[in-house]
Formats: C-alpha cells, sequence, structure tokens
C-alpha cells in the first residue's frame, strides 16, 4: 500500500476537513448531531492559527487537530477507514514528540483499538463531553 500524503492544512483545506468531520458525525448512530456542519468549519477555521492541523489524502479524506501547548489531540477523522490514513497522521504528528494525550468517546470502541494499536494506553480518567457522551483519556509515551 502506498503511503498517504500527510502535510499541514491551509486554509483552503478547511472546508474539506469540516466535511469529513460532518460525514464521521452523521455516519455514528451514538453521537447526537449537536453542532450544525457550518459550525464545525467555522470551528477548524479558529483553530487553524493556534492547532497543528494535518490532512492526508489527496482530496483530503483525514483530519488530526493537535494543540502543541498541551500535548492534546483534539481530534482524529478519518471518512475511508482502512487506507493507512489514521496511522499516516498519528506517525506524523508523534515524530520528535514523547507524550501525547487525548480524549476519545467510551462508546467509539473502534477507535480506542485504534489508539491501543498506536501504543496509547487508558489512564482511567473518564469525563462527559461536550456533547454529554461519556469520554476516556488516553495517553502515549515514548
Amino acid at each position: 500500500m502506498t503511503r498517504p500524503v500527510v502535510r499541514l492544512a491551509t486554509a483552503d483545506d478547511v472546508p474539506a476537513c469540516a466535511a469529513v468531520v460532518n460525514d464521521w458525525i452523521d455516519a455514528t448512530d451514538w453521537l447526537p448531531r449537536d453542532v450544525p456542519p457550518e459550525e464545525i468549519e467555522r470551528q477548524i477555521s479558529e483553530a487553524l492559527p493556534d492547532r497543528e492541523i494535518w490532512v492526508a489524502g489527496d482530496p483530503v479524506a483525514g483530519y488530526l487537530s493537535f494543540d502543541p501547548s498541551t500535548s492534546r489531540i483534539g481530534g482524529l477523522y478519518i471518512s475511508r477507514p482502512g487506507e493507512g490514513l489514521g496511522k499516516a497522521l498519528m506517525d506524523r504528528v508523534k515524530e520528535g514528540r514523547d507524550y501525547l494525550q487525548l480524549w476519545t468517546h467510551l462508546p467509539n470502541r473502534r477507535a480506542q483499538r485504534f489508539y491501543a494499536r498506536e501504543g496509547f494506553t487508558a489512564t482511567g480518567d473518564e469525563q462527559d463531553g461536550s456533547d454529554n457522551v461519556p469520554e476516556i483519556r488516553m495517553e502515549w509515551k515514548r
């Protein structure tokens, strides 16, 4: 399999990133749609100056938001699972770092399995997310 191209997003990529997120939300039966699609695009656009926003695929089919000030992955969304996009994005954000953290929805077992394969472990911390869906915290240490 050819390794997906991963690059930093530009403002021109924001609509494609939002489409990946919105398609994922719409395909998920356990996550309520509590944010309108245009709000997702606005949030990504506002995050762009302060976060590392990585995209994978051409056209964009994967999106990862990373806050270097907290070492926190804020979101990882893939529109075509099984093509190595998530792994490519994760490998890129791990480069040069010794620690990463994230919160993932408790019902999202597929994501938890992916993160475990990538070396993340659950910390035991839990919270209700802003969408009122329970989340668990996971960490990766080199």
